[in-house]
């Protein structure tokens, strides 16, 4: 029975992309992969990949023995939640940066017209509590102005209903996501007192000092101009094929199936090699490795350095628990450079490696969106097409 996996390692950029300027100037030089190699000359030993495409692809190497190429991120900016949307089949909206501040008198009437008791908790603050139960203000991890988050207690709304409460804020506003979320083990009385000013003018929940991380955390995030239905994970559902979402996968991806937020990368590897083995039917898998990118985040070159090694030795491994018909695919969703001085991510092209006993010597070149990836997993198993994309099955499979 054939199985098509997807392994994403977060934020392994390389190289900034040609339109950086309209983004982030300052990231010019961004290159992850690059850097972390140059400062861990020793340490660094990711010979499976580098084999796989890698090394033609930035040390200009001799063409690996399997398919591999590249892609442009096709979204603005460079987000996780929105580089998934794309990869699976569908390219989000142009955004636009909002803070409460400037959306929040708006944004109360909205709410109350959808039948939510709203108001404002703290004077002279944006900040929007709603049915006493949840908070809708700015997201502080993110980069400024692009998210807006919904904090909700669950014991006061379940979270179906902090969904719907999720889904009216996003009808009225333009950001690239609104993300809500929350947990049964803290309260709207903590949350209120994790409210913080982190800019000028930013005000929103400190979300891990309001403890609802944790058993029984729920999220659900929601992108600009995003059609779910027309995406691989749905139109697989629709048709009856199961799809796996393990890692971080499991919470940026829509869909139906098995799902398991897996942080931990040895814990998540280790689940992924056995689901792998106890599938017996035809079936997807899409996985990625959050802490890449957490190790971006931290600006922690010895951690990356570590998580891509154990990622390499692990793949060196599971290639030889699929089977013929089997295909692989191993990419990025955008870059988080770790060396560029600062914890953001960064607009980089991501590689895309290919291999299987399927798979011929051949280069897909640079692809415009990394929605082609969705468009072959769509073809690979005779699915409806993707909302956005082109294939390139045929490019990759021997005759």
């Amino acid at each position: 029975m054939p199985k098509m996996m997807l392994l994403v390692i977060d934020s392994f950029g390389i190289g900034a992309m040609d339109d950086f300027e309209q983004y982030v100037p300052n990231d010019c030089n961004a290159n992850t992969y690059k850097h972390i190699r140059e400062c861990k000359k020793e340490e660094l030993h990711i010979p499976f990949m580098y084999q796989l495409g890698l090394g033609t692809l930035v040390d200009g190497r001799p063409e690996p023995e399997h398919a591999y190429g590249s892609s442009k991120l096709a979204h603005h900016g460079a987000d996780t939640y929105l580089g998934h949307q794309e990869i699976v089949g569908s390219c989000p909206k142009k955004s636009n940066k909002r803070l409460m501040k400037d959306i929040h008198v708006q944004m109360k009437e909205a709410l109350e017209a959808a039948g939510f008791d709203v108001t404002y908790p703290f004077e002279l603050c944006p900040v929007l509590l709603v049915n006493e139960a949840a908070v809708v203000a700015d997201n502080l991890e993110s980069a400024l102005g692009n998210i807006i988050n919904v904090t909700a207690d669950f014991k006061k709304m379940p979270f179906e209903k902090v969904k719907k409460l999720g889904k009216v804020v996003r009808e009225n506003v333009d950001t690239t996501r609104v993300i809500a979320f929350g947990g049964p083990y803290t309260s709207i009385e903590h949350i209120l007192t994790c409210v913080e000013e982190k800019e000028k003018g930013q005000w929103g929940v400190d979300t891990p000092k309001a403890n609802v991380y944790g058993e029984g955390y729920d999220v659900f995030h929601m992108g600009y101009g995003v059609d779910i239905e027309k995406q691989f994970p749905n139109i697989a559902a629709r048709q009856g094929l199961k799809v796996y979402r393990l890692g971080k996968t499991a919470d940026v991806l829509h869909g139906e199936g098995p799902a398991e937020p897996i942080v931990n990368t040895s814990e998540l590897l280790k689940r992924v090699t056995e689901t792998y083995r106890q599938e017996q039917g035809d079936a997807a898998f899409l996985v990625n490795i959050q802490e890449t990118d957490l190790a971006g985040h931290a600006e922690d070159v010895d951690w990356y350095c570590e998580l891509l090694n154990e990622t390499d030795q692990w793949l060196s491994e599971f290639v030889s628990e699929m089977d013929e018909e089997d295909i692989l695919i191993i990419m990025a969703d955008h870059g988080n450079d770790p060396t560029i001085g600062h914890s953001n991510h960064t607009r980089e092209y991501v590689p895309i490696m290919i291999t299987g006993e399927k798979v011929k010597k051949a280069s897909i070149g640079v692809r415009e969106t990394m929605a082609d990836v969705g468009a072959t997993f769509c073809d690979y198993f005779n699915l409806p097409t993707t909302a956005e994309g082109k294939s390139f099955l045929k490019e990759i499979l021997k005759r």
